[in-house]
């Protein structure tokens, strides 16, 4: 079972039904029915088995008698009409309160013509939907509608809307869509074409006009071409006159919307009125300037002012969009003498023309004196001191070493060295260097024998520094004995005993004739010479006497 049925309203007129329906006795209508037929329902009853129940036009009287009120069902509750457009009607209702004895087979809805008597059915066989719509109605149709609950003992009284149905076109108010870039202020230049299209919604098409500023459009200078769903504005060359509001109406049957359009046409600023030079000082000169009188029909940017030297005669921007009409020129050449111009500027550019200063701003050069103030030198002098001492090291035979430390003298010290208070300085073992106060010393690859107290002195005409430290330099594992220290050194035959061979003798020793050194390393064991003696060879061979 549906709940909604669509039908086609009958072609033909009141005089046309009437004289059909006395034909023939068929309960169908001239009009086909759009809704489907349902299998086992029952053909629908003739108008003349409805009882009469409206107030209009009155049904024929029966030609059978009423079947029992228990057999059929009672009359459809709460008959509405849902929507009404320029061609069609729904309507709906409720089930009726009595069913009947023999059960319900559906409804059928009638139609009555205004001035006519007869009601034509719009569905041939009873329908179980309790909402139907009557489709291909004509403009100005006025007509009544009826329904029925139908079973198979007959058609129950029916229910009939109160009211006429008539059909007429649907009026939708007007509105006006002003698109987004329309809303603010529509700024064009003086010359340019204004063309304006803006949408409009109503049916029927509805009227539109434009007004600027509440006067009528001038017909010379503004075309308007008006559409079913927009309205177009234009102006091939606009001017600043054809600036303002411009409103645009849309009028439908008592109805109306309105939408406001501002449009501003401008164009370049006139130069500022006058400008003068006020001062010249040092580096630095002082303008002012009257605004312009013509400002291109919109508000000022600003100024932009320009400089030129008299020598180049060339332009340089200074200052731009500058709102004061005074200003101060600086870091002006000494020498030269400046021309000054000024320019107004709106949205549209900068003016065709500026406002020139007539004086030059001449830049005298003052004479300027010098003032030394007093100097007061300092003295720098200072005695030596150390402000990094020396570190105790210790060192392995073979790798050479040095030795660091930091002194501080004005004018500069003389830096010496010493091993034992002995002075080394001219050894060629050791090498002195001295460079922005860092003292070092370098002991090339010393020896056990290079051990002892070192001392670096400094010494200027203000005083004297030193500081000490101590080196060891330790053999290596192969001269360890088996308890771990390092053995006594001993002549390697007797014939070349020397006598005790502490590190005071070897001192005294360290300038032995070659020779003899050399007699020694050849009866040592296996040819090799014992650890100590290789620092016994002096490193550079001088003459000396054999002992």
């Amino acid at each position: 079972m549906t709940d909604k049925a669509t039908l086609e309203a009958p072609t033909c007129g009141p005089e046309e039904i009437a004289s059909e329906s006395a034909k023939a006795p068929s309960t169908e209508p001239s009009g086909e029915v759009a809704a489907a037929e349902s299998p086992g329902e029952a053909q629908a009853p003739t108008p003349q088995e409805l009882a009469p129940q409206a107030p209009v036009p009155a049904a024929p009287a029966a030609s059978k008698p009423a079947p029992p009120s228990e057999d059929v069902p009672s009359a459809p509750l709460l008959l509405t009409m849902e929507d009404v457009s320029d061609s069609s009607v729904t309507v709906s209702w409720e089930p009726p309160e009595r069913l009947g004895r023999l059960g319900l087979q559906g409804y059928v809805l009638e139609l009555c013509r205004e001035g006519a008597s007869e009601w034509v059915p719009m569905n041939a066989r009873p329908m179980m939907v309790t909402q139907q719509t009557v489709r291909n109605l004509a403009l100005g149709d006025k007509f009544f509608l009826r329904v029925a609950a139908v079973s198979s003992a007959g058609a129950g009284p029916p229910a009939v809307l109160e009211q006429p149905i008539h059909i007429q076109e649907v009026i939708e108010a007007p509105k006006i869509r002003v698109p987004r870039h329309l809303r603010q202020t529509y700024i064009r230049q003086v010359g340019e074409t204004v063309n304006l299209q803006i949408p409009f919604q109503g049916s029927p098409k509805p009227q539109a006009s434009w007004t600027h500023n509440g006067h009528a459009l001038d017909s010379q200078r503004v075309n308007v071409r008006t559409g079913d769903q927009d309205s177009i504005l234009f102006i091939r060359s606009a001017q600043r006159s054809d600036s303002g509001c411009y409103e645009l109406t849309v009028r439908l049957e008592g109805l109306e919307a309105k939408a406001a359009i501002d449009i501003l046409v401008i164009e370049k600023p006139g130069p500022p009125s006058s400008i003068r030079l006020l001062d010249v000082w040092g580096c630095n000169a002082a303008l002012e300037w009257t605004p312009p009188q013509d400002t291109g029909n919109t508000e000022l940017l600003g100024y932009t002012v320009q400089k030129a030297d008299k020598k180049t005669g060339q332009w340089f921007t200074v200052l731009e969009r500058y709102h004061p009409t005074t200003c101060t020129i600086s870091d002006l050449i000494v020498g030269n003498a400046y021309s000054f111009r000024v320019f107004s500027e709106n949205l549209c550019g900068l003016s065709t023309s500026a406002a020139v200063t007539k004086e030059l701003a001449r830049i005298q050069k003052a004479g300027i004196v010098a003032k030394p103030k007093g100097f007061v030198e300092r003295d720098f002098s200072e005695a030596p001191s150390f402000t990094q001492p020396l570190a105790d090291h210790t060192s392995t035979p073979g790798y050479s070493t040095q030795l660091f430390c930091s002194v501080r003298a004005s004018p500069k010290p003389k830096i010496i060295w010493m091993k034992n208070k002995m002075d080394i300085q001219g050894d060629p073992k050791y090498r002195a260097l001295s460079e922005q106060g860092v003292c070092t010393l370098e002991i090339r690859k010393p020896s056990p024998f290079d051990s002892g107290v070192y001392t670096c002195k400094a010494i200027n005409v203000l005083g004297e520094a030193s500081v000490d430290c101590r080196l060891e330099v330790k053999g290596g594992s192969e001269a360890l004995d088996k308890q771990g220290s390092i053995p006594k050194p001993q002549w390697p035959s007797p014939e070349l005993d020397m006598g005790p061979l502490d590190q005071e003798a070897w001192e005294r020793k360290r300038r032995l004739c070659p020779s003899v050194l050399c007699r020694l390393l050849s009866r040592t064991p296996d040819g090799f010479a014992p650890w100590y003696l290789p620092g016994l060879l002096p490193q550079r061979l001088e003459p000396s006497s054999q002992e």
